[in-house]
């Protein structure tokens, strides 16, 4: 579609206005009724990355000689996260633009590991389980490789025989996932430890939902299986600031075993007339304003902060299994943070969502199981009866005939 550019600007009062209007029919995510793509952790976060992101927002990432003030502070970030993560000493890693760059840096980084070690004649492929994210499957379609998407076991979980004999001698990498984003269930990331270092493979932990939030719902009580760096076959992990770190978008990391593994993910390239052009993730340009802010926020709230914060989303995540189950909602598996499921045996959950839809709740599906699908956030423990009544109400009206679905186009 052509637009033509106006020939005279017009106010910033006039625009800023315009954009608010256009806002309207948006979902309504400050008001508790959004449960994936926003992570609400309050008005003072909020405040915190505006304003920290805007101090650093013309400035570059690619510059670290010109910004060295960016470079401390990504340091920084990576140090917590691998700290949190249980880095080794020589553990590394960048910050990068979300979940999907991250994960596509770490298949990068495996793949040329595996040639640099000359253990492939063949397709590289990569094995993960049916609940693996996408990014892996673009990742795949991006750099020749082959996918090989496992069934998961009947407890949802990461089948690791199954992934075992799907493996050869062209496999470059495991993933599993901590948590999956359709069921949010910890796979058994110790039993694909084990797997990969009896196959000489490279694991890597898709915890872009999970990073920064598992540690701390541990530090407040949950038996948490150990997940990270401290398996010691995992060799890369994704973990998103922009999820549960509540970090502005777009800032997530990809982490490293070590930093002679991460090398295998940097660009570098001379052979033009510009010089020497160095850049550690696919992105050249990299936006100073994430990286300020995620630097802010994870020292405003500190570990105290992200366990008061987590400890809001677990125990909405409680309050919602307890009122589902009460309407004859079954949760799928056994979930631990921020991500829950239910499917249902008498009732369509489809219709339910668009039931839901109508009273202005903006959530999620699963195709397999069909199931209801809430990423939760610490606002959303304010909103939980609302959430449950509004429930109820939407299955009394599918059971009783007033099955309107507007899901079909959005899940085709």
């Amino acid at each position: 579609m052509l637009k033509e550019m106006p020939t005279t600007g017009r106010e910033w009062s006039v625009l800023k206005q315009e954009m608010i209007d256009r806002g309207n029919d948006d979902a309504k995510w400050r008001e508790g009724k959004t449960a994936v793509y926003v992570f609400n952790a309050g008005e003072d976060v909020a405040r915190v990355q505006k304003e920290a992101y805007t101090l650093y927002m013309s400035e570059n990432g690619l510059g670290p000689l010109a910004f060295p003030s960016l470079k401390q502070m990504e340091e920084e970030v990576i140090g917590m996260g691998l700290h949190l993560l249980h880095g080794p000493d020589d553990s590394s890693g960048t910050i990068t633009s979300g979940g999907t760059d991250s994960i596509n840096m770490a298949v990068k980084a495996a793949r040329d590991y595996a040639r640099s070690i000359n253990t492939v004649s063949g397709t590289p492929n990569i094995v993960m389980p049916f609940s693996a994210h996408p990014a892996f499957d673009k990742a795949c379609i991006m750099m020749g490789l082959e996918k090989r998407r496992i069934p998961v076991g009947s407890d949802l979980l990461a089948d690791v025989s199954a992934m075992s004999d799907a493996c050869d001698e062209n496999t470059i990498m495991l993933v599993g996932s901590a948590p999956s984003f359709p069921y949010g269930l910890i796979d058994p990331i110790e039993e694909l430890g084990k797997l990969a270092t009896d196959k000489g493979l490279w694991l890597h932990v898709d915890a872009c939902v999970g990073g920064y939030i598992a540690p701390f719902v541990r530090m407040n009580g949950a038996n948490i299986p150990p997940f990270d760096f401290e398996v010691e076959a995992v060799k890369s992990m994704s973990a998103d600031l922009h999820k549960y770190g509540y970090c502005a978008k777009g800032a997530s990391t990809v982490l490293f075993r070590s930093e002679q593994l991460k090398n295998h993910m940097i660009f570098d390239c001379d052979d033009w007339p510009g010089g020497r052009m160095v850049t550690p993730t696919l992105a050249g340009t990299r936006p100073g304003g994430a990286i300020s802010a995620a630097w802010a926020v994870m020292n405003y709230l500190g570990i105290d902060g992200y366990k008061a914060k987590q400890k809001m989303v677990t125990d909405a995540r409680i309050v919602i299994e307890r009122g589902v189950e009460s309407l004859g909602f079954r949760i799928l598996g056994n979930p631990q943070l921020g991500i829950i499921a239910y499917s249902h045996a008498e009732v369509d959950v489809y219709a339910v969502y668009s039931q839901m839809y109508l009273r202005g709740w903006f959530t999620s599906l699963t195709t397999e199981p069909k199931a209801l699908h809430l990423m939760l956030s610490p606002f959303h423990i304010e909103v939980t009866d609302t959430y449950l009544n509004d429930l109820k109400d939407s299955v009394e009206a599918v059971r009783s005939g007033n099955t309107d679905s507007i899901t079909e186009a959005r899940y085709s």
